[in-house]
């Protein structure tokens, strides 16, 4: 059985009324490019970054599943739909310069096209840490 709203949307309607506004503040790059961080909804797991232009930004706003556009082969590529490897999209959020978005989601399966659950799963980069001053 459904839960309330959780009625499929006509191709037409807006799920959201502010995702034209949120596509029309975002300050895509000088190649219409706009970096999206996407993030395990529930973990805050940061589990990948892709990139979308505003047509994929608008399908992942209204489709409910991540749309990204893919550089190399300048095109569309919905996550999931050849590894079923699927991110259901919950939130999304610009940042405060509005030049990259933040995606939450439910991940099913890997999220990185290595078979890893994450694409930062490379070996750690030696750093020199730094601590905030104690009180």
């Amino acid at each position: 059985m459904s839960e309330p709203g959780d009625e499929e949307l006509e191709r037409d309607e807006e799920p959201w009324t502010d995702g034209a506004t949120a596509i029309d503040r975002a300050a895509f790059t000088a190649d219409g490019l706009l970096p999206a961080i996407i993030q395990q909804w529930d973990t805050g797991e940061v589990l990948m970054l892709g990139w979308m232009d505003r047509e994929a930004m608008r399908r992942t706003l209204t489709e409910g599943r991540v749309t990204f556009w893919s550089r190399s082969r300048q095109e569309y590529w919905r996550k999931g739909d050849t590894s079923g490897h699927v991110q259901y999209v919950r939130s999304a959020a610009l940042d405060c310069d509005a030049d990259t978005l933040l995606v939450q989601v439910e991940q099913v399966g890997a999220a990185c096209h290595t078979g890893t659950r994450r694409c930062f799963d490379g070996d750690p980069i030696a750093v020199v840490q730094g601590f905030a001053p104690a009180d």
